[in-house]
């Protein structure tokens, strides 16, 4: 069996509790193209196939490409591609009537921002076409950063942009024996659905900054943090209006109260989406 390659951040999910898990989360129809990201020795894959649905693997590890191919070569619903996520360009490559409508992947840790960027994009630029589901297996604190509730510890810059650009559901832990080699982290499947927020914001990049800014010292109150762009009092106001409390801390206001606090304030210099 080939060896796990570091570089790639590679560790090869062997349990089929947490294989079945992924599996239900994804719900998976006849209709339905899956895009697999980092397929590895295909354990993931070869559940995929079982449905009906079909499968776009990429995968960046050229030598385990023709280990894939001589695997599930004979599968007329596979389609291997060799390289890496984060640049190719999938609509160039994949014809528009199999262009994948969900992703299943027990994706690379050490990429999972840049590769929730590609999958469910920005305020400012979400991914189009928006998949219909995403279900990914990652590293289990960023698994609660994302589904976090307002007002817990988890809940953070995180939480409110793939909240706003989608529903976000948990659906298992997973212990790190159940790969190889183990990580040293535990990890958790979680689902997003992506969907238009019902009350969108009408400049996305200020929203995106006056969040990141009210998150900058997560112990401070947001009257504190929000200082250099607004007067401390005039902030006390807004929170009050926006059913917040003066001394809220960033994590305490809900992405509706986000929404509603960047509407409120004012962006002069904040460039159009």
């Amino acid at each position: 069996m080939p060896h796990p390659r570091k570089q790639f951040g590679q560790h090869w999910l062997r349990s089929e509790k947490a294989l079945q898990s992924i599996i239900r989360a994804a719900a998976l129809e006849e209709d339905d193209r899956i895009l697999e990201i980092g397929p590895g020795l295909g354990a993931l894959t070869q559940m995929l196939l079982q449905s009906p649905a079909s499968v776009v693997a990429v995968e960046i590890d050229r030598d385990l490409c023709p280990k894939l191919v001589a695997k599930f070569g004979h599968h007329e619903r596979f389609l291997l591609l060799e390289g890496d996520i984060l640049s190719l360009d999938l609509q160039g490559l994949i014809r528009p009537e199999i262009y994948p409508n969900k992703v299943v992947a027990n994706i690379p840790y050490n990429i999972t921002g840049p590769i929730l960027d590609r999958v469910l994009g920005t305020v400012a630029k979400p991914t189009q076409p928006a998949f219909k589901s995403i279900v990914l297996l990652l590293q289990k604190e960023v698994a609660q950063r994302i589904t976090a509730k307002p007002g817990s510890k988890a809940f953070g810059a995180l939480s409110v942009h793939c909240q706003y650009l989608a529903d976000c559901d948990w659906i298992a832990d997973v212990v790190a024996k159940a790969f190889f080699p183990p990580p040293k982290v535990d990890s958790a499947i979680i689902r997003l659905r992506p969907r238009p927020y019902p009350d969108p914001v009408e400049q996305p990049q200020w929203f995106s900054s006056l969040v990141r800014m009210g998150f900058q010292t997560r112990r401070k109150m947001l009257r504190n943090n929000l200082q250099p762009i607004i007067d401390r009092d005039r902030l006390s106001a807004i929170l009050q209006q926006i059913n917040a409390t003066p001394e809220a801390r960033a994590e305490e206001l809900s992405v509706p109260q986000w929404v509603a606090l960047s509407r409120l304030l004012s962006a002069p210099t904040a460039p159009e989406a």
